[in-house]
């Protein structure tokens, strides 16, 4: 008796263990701010008639 005492007080304690390292998990990621949203590599707009003054590649 007293070994499956011991092994249900295991399996409380490892739920209960693993439920508040969730939680600090969870709680620590919200205390975090977020980022920025800046884009690493921008990109000129094109004209806005369309063409353009490079020539374009042939096919070939």
């Amino acid at each position: 008796m007293p070994r499956l005492l011991a092994a249900f007080l295991t399996c409380v304690a490892s739920a209960v263990l693993a439920t508040g390292a969730a939680f600090g998990i969870v709680a620590a990621l919200n205390v975090t701010p977020e980022q920025q949203n800046v884009p690493l590599v921008t990109f000129p707009d094109p004209p806005a008639n369309g063409t353009s003054s490079t020539p374009s590649p042939s096919a070939g």
